[in-house]
């Protein structure tokens, strides 16, 4: 009996090790010096998106992107396709082109694979949004990661605005 519940014990603790090497550790790092005039950076939509999840890995938050980046997505951008379940995303809203928002996070994934930058951001108007806050990674330029530099919003999606107070 005692080889059997040691044997039980270090199949656990052998089991935990591999679920935690493999897991996904998220930190929110918005007081690095490197991220923190981040936050509250308000920008515009450049072009109708659409807010939708991917079938084939969860996120916290809805992502937004258009058919350019996800090819599952329909290439015309229409509030008819909200709703839509294809097969690779569910549809959920869309942005406009002009719909302001801002960066409230910066959140970094720690994978075996590596570390990995995103934003979330947040609609200026998110109190008349079912779907307020977003998951950007799919509309972020990441290339400045591997020169040790935040990575940007793509240009062609989003442009940064003066805050008000500016």
């Amino acid at each position: 009996m005692k080889w059997f519940l040691l044997a039980v014990t270090v199949a656990l603790i052998a089991g935990l090790y591999v679920w935690q090497h493999h897991s996904t550790k998220t930190a929110y790092v918005n007081g690095l010096p490197l991220y923190r005039d981040l936050p509250n950076s308000q920008f515009i939509f450049e072009r109708d998106c659409y807010i939708f999840k991917l079938k084939s890995r969860d996120t916290d938050w809805p992502l937004v992107a258009d058919h350019s980046v996800v090819a599952d997505l329909p290439e015309a951008v229409s509030a008819s396709n909200i709703g839509a379940d294809l097969p690779g995303v569910r549809i959920l809203d869309v942005a406009h082109i002009g719909d302001r928002f801002k960066i409230v996070s910066v959140r970094q994934d720690t994978r075996p694979s590596g570390t990995h930058i995103s934003f979330e951001i947040l609609f200026l108007d998110e109190a008349s949004r079912k779907y307020g806050r977003l998951d950007a990674d799919l509309i972020m330029d990441h290339s400045p990661e591997a020169r040790g530099l935040p990575p940007t919003l793509l240009p062609e999606f989003a442009i940064g605005v003066a805050h008000p107070s500016q």
